[in-house]
């Protein structure tokens, strides 16, 4: 795929560099040196600024016909795979005279739509668990608790219906981190390792009892004022 100048010669189509991973923004500066020295732009599937929509708003404004995306890394999860494609597709449908592949595969326009029935409702989840995966969180071991957390609860049978994870950007607290919370209870966990993962999955999501132990009391601010 290629695109044409204004004098007929044919030219490279513009590079953008797609970040998959939810913490890959911690890597926000390596990232943008990169793109930099291989005369790329540079995207964020999820969580980073700026996301691949805008981004490929940018080299359209600019006058790019045709858009390259380079997944990084190249061989991430299954999930993120199909969503760079949705995503891409979405912006497609409404950008006709702009080619974009992912690689060497075209991005037609005819893939799932972002919509789907199966996401109309909200998740009737008991718990959600916020695990804060930013910049901090994720130098000490976020990604390690994420996993283990997934693990504990694929181990006792519990599925999104019952404990909905997230992954988040900081959550503040990052002193304490590997930093955790679980919502409605408003429980704030924090250094959480692997190592207490287990505990917190079979004393609070399951028993009820939180960790005193690795509970970080929250202040809560009240507004004045407002009538």
């Amino acid at each position: 795929m290629t695109r044409t100048s204004r004098g007929g010669t044919p030219e490279s189509p513009a590079v953008l560099i797609v970040a998959m991973s939810v913490d890959a923004v911690t890597d926000h500066a390596a990232l943008t040196e990169l793109a930099e020295v291989v005369g790329a732009s540079l995207a964020y599937l999820q969580v980073g600024d700026p996301s691949l929509t805008d981004a490929l708003d940018a080299l359209a404004a600019e006058g790019a016909t045709s858009i390259r995306l380079v997944r990084l890394p190249a061989h991430g999860p299954a999930p993120a795979r199909s969503w760079l494609r949705r995503v891409a597709a979405h912006w497609v449908r409404d950008h006709a005279d702009v080619q974009v592949e992912v690689v060497a595969s075209a991005v037609t326009g005819r893939e799932a739509p972002l919509e789907s029935a199966a996401w109309e409702d909200v998740p009737g989840f008991r718990d959600q668990v916020l695990v804060c995966r930013g910049p901090r969180c994720s130098a000490k071991g976020a990604a390690a608790t994420a996993r283990a957390l997934a693990d504990a609860l694929d181990d006792r049978g519990l599925g999104d219906d019952d404990v909905l994870v997230t992954q988040t950007a900081c959550l503040f607290p990052c002193n304490h981190a590997p930093v955790v919370a679980v919502h409605p209870d408003d429980a704030w966990y924090g250094p959480v390792q692997p190592a207490d993962v287990v505990r917190l999955v079979d004393e609070h999501l399951v028993g009820g009892r939180r960790l005193d132990d690795l509970a970080r009391p929250r202040g809560v601010r009240t507004t004045k004022g407002i009538s």
